[in-house]
């Protein structure tokens, strides 16, 4: 069995205590129809905040400014091939006024959520919702 490692860049971005989440595609081999924070895979020679830039772009037509990183975790792939590390940066929309565009080949939808309404959107047992509820609480305290 071929097995390999992968970095996930992912962005917690906030605007006036709301987090912006998205579903991701049902017809994607992984993880289909989940809400997740946005970002992506690392690509050969790219920083993490560069790869968030491109995937955020790339995925929701926004720019984005990113901050620090506040979270790392990894997990193995359903068929325990890529063993993935995901690192989670706070960022904010370059113009908050700006239009979401989704790509349907990556995510069915987005929301904004409040730090009260995680448990609706991420499963007990999901390592993002870590992620999620130590970004909250983080932004809230500062």
């Amino acid at each position: 069995m071929n097995t390999k490692q992968a970095i996930t860049a992912c962005a917690f971005i906030h605007k006036e205590g709301k987090l912006l989440i998205a579903k991701r595609a049902d017809t994607k081999s992984f993880l289909p129809g989940k809400y997740e924070l946005l970002g992506g895979h690392v690509e050969f020679g790219e920083t993490m905040e560069e790869s968030l830039v491109r995937e955020l772009n790339e995925e929701l037509h926004i720019d984005i400014k990113v901050g620090i990183p506040f979270y790392a975790f990894t997990y193995l792939s359903d068929n325990h091939t890529v063993h993935n590390v995901e690192v989670d940066y706070f960022a904010e929309l370059v113009n908050p006024q700006q239009t979401i565009r989704l790509n349907p080949e990556d995510h069915s939808d987005c929301k904004w959520i409040t730090a009260d309404e995680v448990d609706r959107y991420f499963d007990e047992n999901d390592a993002e919702k870590h992620a999620v509820k130590r970004g909250f609480a983080i932004v809230n305290t500062v």
